[in-house]
């Protein structure tokens, strides 16, 4: 295994791990409250990071096979978010920490199955406006990034409920 895809791994764990130990503190109204300019409910934004890892692996492999992601818009990742918020506006914290669980287990499996070369190899992604990047990038700006990123905003959401309530 790759000492640098295993560090990948483990660090997309620990953004797991802290997003779903956060959740399990939420009250039922934490869980439902709206997370400030995005708008979904914090249990969807949980479910969401969970939903979207297959998608973002996928995405990484792609580019560890030396193929170029064409067509893919932030347009495409806008309507794909939008159409998951409506399908799980009532999704349970159980529902949403399962998937979690069983998503990130699997991105990290597949993660940890890529070599140095598979990481270093670098095409061009329509996402991010044809520039030639590597698969260890994608992985660090999408799926290892992506639970931290809401992790904060999150918490920023349940700080300001604390705040208005005081």
């Amino acid at each position: 295994m790759s000492t640098r895809a295993n560090a990948l791994a483990e660090r997309l764990e620990q953004g797991v791990r802290e997003l779903a130990a956060f959740a399990r503190t939420l009250t039922d109204v934490q869980w439902r409250t709206p997370v400030p300019r995005d708008g979904r409910k914090i249990g969807v934004v949980v479910h969401h990071v969970a939903y979207m890892y297959p998608i973002e692996i996928q995405l990484a492999q792609t580019v560890a096979g030396g193929k170029a992601v064409e067509g893919l818009s932030w347009d495409d990742v806008h309507t794909i978010n939008a159409a998951h918020a409506r399908d799980n506006e009532a999704v349970t914290r159980e529902e949403a920490l399962d998937l979690l669980a069983r998503n990130s287990a699997a991105a990290a499996a597949a993660i940890r199955a890529l070599d140095d070369a598979d990481l270093d190899r670098a095409v061009p992604v329509s996402l991010n406006a044809d520039a030639p990047l590597t698969c260890q990038f994608v992985l660090e700006d999408h799926a290892v990034r992506h639970a931290f990123h809401h992790l904060a905003k999150i918490r920023g959401a349940v700080g300001a409920v604390r705040r208005s309530a005081a």
